[in-house]
């Protein structure tokens, strides 16, 4: 049985609580010059979200890529789930659709939550074995969201030890003026070194005395107090 994107979002809707969404609304910055400035939120939880999408499992590309139009926050993490869980069964002619409408929608991914839930699993899948251009392409963006993108895609090829390209875009990345880009860097570092400690630390040693704080205090959050307080002191 199919079910209509009017459907999905009236169901939405009801299941939305108002004392969670006022909450969502000071937790993801929506205020006045904030980085989520009139975001509206339905007031459903991440796990609910995620029930609901294996029970809409049948929703089509197109229909997800409708929904992730809505101006309310949570249906467009929905439909980013539905996309997300589609592209791992999907036919190579589908996962190009779906890497597709993702690029043609990032209007609408424009959130930390939406970006790191869906970009991996999506431009970083896709483009595994293929140019990563896109990803230079997408770290040179004016939209902060898409330089996100560029950074957390990056996260596809750290969990297979290719670090080369998340690299290049952390090099790309290192003086952007955005705090949640500071700490998407600093993350996916801290992430290299989990796996590479010499590549991560090779990487810090080069740049960490020109990097934002923040970035620079989420790459080493896992060190031993020692090394990391001589990082934070300029003493490395």
């Amino acid at each position: 049985m199919s079910h209509s994107v009017e459907h999905v979002l009236k169901i939405l809707n009801q299941m939305g609580d108002p004392k969670i969404a006022a909450h969502s609304q000071r937790f993801f910055k929506t205020g006045k010059g904030e980085y989520a400035e009139g975001d509206q939120f339905l007031g459903i939880r991440v796990p609910v979200l995620r029930k609901l999408a294996r029970d809409y499992r049948d929703i089509s590309i197109d229909d997800a890529s409708q929904i992730l139009t809505s101006p309310f926050h949570e249906a467009r993490l929905f439909a980013l789930i539905l996309l997300v869980n589609y592209y791992k069964r999907a036919s190579i002619e589908e996962k190009k659709c779906i890497y597709e409408s993702y690029l043609d929608n990032t209007q609408y991914i424009n959130n930390w939550d939406l970006v790191d839930s869906s970009a991996e699993h999506i431009v970083g899948a896709y483009l595994d074995n293929q140019n990563k251009m896109p990803l230079y392409q997408l770290a040179k963006s004016t939209n902060m969201w898409e330089r996100r993108i560029a950074m957390l895609s990056t996260f596809h090829y750290i969990k297979k030890y290719q670090f080369e390209d998340a690299l290049n875009v952390c090099s790309q990345l290192l003086f952007d003026t955005e705090d949640l880009i500071h700490k998407a860097v600093g993350w996916m570092l801290r992430e290299i070194g989990k796996r590479d400690i010499d590549k991560e630390e090779a990487f810090l040693k080069k740049y960490y005395r020109q990097m934002p704080r923040t970035m620079l205090r989420y790459a080493i959050e896992k060190f031993p107090e020692k090394k990391r307080i001589g990082y934070l002191k300029g003493e490395v």
